[in-house]
């Protein structure tokens, strides 16, 4: 399947509202909202280049919302018959989503299902630039129930779509550097988005804490033409990018994060963390928490473990996450610490977790603190036997060529992704690969490559979807493209199929479980696979 084979959406194009322009006189709508009651409709403000009215239908009987309902709309013109051009479809809660081409005025419209005409309406006010929400109950009036200017971006003939990277550049660099790369090959594969090119501009480097995370994302804001972000790497990093980027209007896809504190506890609830506009295609650490404690207690037999994080949202996320799900299954957390970012002595930490006795640690470090985390472990007398499980940072060629890796558990992404091809572009996953190495010399060193690759072309699909064109120009409204990333459903990725939750979360939710055996293997996707969770 190719790009061009899109998710159903309704596209269109609307122009501004003049008093005068032929429509009828409102008799059959009411207009409920602060912005516009009692004022005249011309007096609204409009957008200096808007071409586009977005319009969330809700339509019920008696309260009762109607699914699949065909929800169409045309202009009204005096003397001239309905031209019903624009539509959509409600969903389970009765809504819709339809966006007009049509110079501005007073519109009508009717929904029908199976066919048969079961509601219509007329004298509905568009205004050019405005987001409307109507409220359409079966046998009675129309109503305005809220609109809002829309944050239109305009990208002029000849001038190209502008995304951003913001990924670890100087910090791990493990992670960071083949998402890079990625992203690049996927603007690459994806091409032009309605005859305009995609430009990256500079790598942006967002590090691995809040600092990098927040100058990052105030670096790329400051470009208005931006219209979205593939980043962070890191979940420190993305607490601090988050907010600035979602109160900016723009979306960012991250590749790599996986702190339940971005997203939320994928049992309905925001967590403390997350902002409208956030999105990542990595996997909830709740899912790989889940992973590991059912791993460590039911097929290694560990009852007593122990649990290290160096305080930042992604290690202390998973390591709390854990305790909680080797907890409810019986198991015992006989110990927790936190060491300091960079620290790489760890008497104190392996003393203290000696007196517990435990029959595993749970490690998520990153590279820094997690190879002389192992080294010592191994060295130390009462702990050289106990089991090492660590996380999906230190599931990287740098790591895996160190020998005090040999015999490590490693809880991460599926890396081997078999035949998997990303429809939007066409192209497998032997054929990526395969042009990664061509273009920087040989494989990625970690699996997140391919989420990098996805990520960027599920926003690049979704910037070609909501985009209007109209006089050579095109036409991107931010707040569609939000709306258009959380409508993800059945995106063919090189991971497999992603679906994007209310909240941001989109990755497949399966995790796998790695032993190292063999010091002669350093490419993630060539570890065997000892253990496979799947929600």
């Amino acid at each position: 399947m190719l790009r061009h084979i899109r998710s159903i959406v309704v596209i269109a194009l609307a122009a501004g509202l003049m008093w005068n322009c032929g429509g009828e006189r409102v008799t059959q709508s009411e207009v409920g909202t602060e912005e516009q009651i009692g004022r005249p409709l011309s007096k609204l403000a409009v957008h200096e280049d808007a071409v586009q009215a977005t319009i969330g239908v809700t339509v019920h009987r008696e309260g009762a919302p109607i699914s699949g309902a065909t929800i169409e709309f045309s202009r009204s013109i005096a003397g001239q018959a309905p031209n019903y051009q624009w539509s959509g479809t409600t969903n389970d809660n009765g809504q819709a989503w339809v966006e007009i081409t049509s110079s501005n005025g007073y519109y009508q419209a009717r929904a029908s299902q199976d066919g048969v005409e079961i509601g219509s309406w007329s004298s509905i006010p568009i205004n050019a630039g405005y987001e409307f929400m109507l409220d359409l109950p079966i046998g009675g009036k129309a109503q305005v129930t809220g609109s809002s200017m829309r944050s239109l971006v305009v990208i002029d003939e000849g001038e190209a779509v502008q995304i951003r990277s913001l990924l670890a550049h100087t910090i791990a660099t493990s992670l960071g550097v083949p998402s890079r790369n990625a992203v690049e090959l996927a603007v690459q594969d994806f091409g032009m988005i309605h005859s305009h090119e995609v430009e990256l501009g500079e790598p942006i480097d967002g590090g691995c804490g809040p600092e990098g995370g927040r100058m990052g994302a105030e670096q790329i804001i400051a470009d208005p033409q931006v219209l979205g972000v593939i980043g962070t790497n890191c979940s420190g990093a993305a607490v601090a990018a988050s907010p600035v980027i979602s109160e900016a209007g723009l979306v960012m896809i991250s590749p790599s994060n996986t702190s339940p504190a971005l997203t939320s506890d994928l049992a309905g609830n925001a967590s403390p963390d997350y902002h409208p506009g956030y999105f990542r295609i990595s996997v909830n650490d709740l899912y790989q928490a889940r992973a590991v404690a059912d791993f460590a207690y039911n097929e290694l037999g560990l009852r007593r473990m122990a649990a290290l994080d160096d305080g930042d949202p992604y290690t202390m996320g998973l390591t709390i996450a854990f305790g909680n799900a080797f907890s409810a299954i019986g198991g015992e957390v006989a110990a927790t610490a936190t060491i300091e970012k960079g620290q790489t002595d760890m008497t104190a930490v392996l003393t203290e977790f000696a007196a517990a006795t435990p029959d595993g640690i749970f490690f998520p470090l990153f590279d820094i603190e997690g190879i002389p985390f192992a080294k010592q472990a191994r060295e130390h007398a009462s702990l050289k036997d106990a089991t090492l499980i660590t996380g999906a940072a230190l599931l990287d060629s740098k790591f895996l060529a160190t020998p005090q890796s040999e015999g490590v558990y490693a809880a991460g992404p599926e890396a081997d992704l078999g035949s998997n091809v990303n429809a939007v572009t066409g192209k497998s996953v032997d054929e990526a690969l395969a042009a990664y190495e061509a273009a920087y010399g040989g494989f990625p060193i970690t699996p997140y490559w391919a989420h990098s690759y996805d990520a960027t072309t599920l926003l690049l699909n979704a910037i070609e979807i909501v985009a209007g064109e109209a006089g050579g120009k095109l036409y991107v409204d931010r707040a569609a493209l939000r709306r258009q990333l959380h409508a993800t459903s059945g995106f063919q990725g090189l991971i497999g199929t992603l679906n994007c939750d209310e909240f941001g979360d989109c990755g497949t939710g399966r995790i796998n479980i790695y032993h190292h055996t063999d010091l002669s293997i350093t490419d993630p996707a060539k570890l065997p696979v000892v253990y496979r969770f799947s929600p």
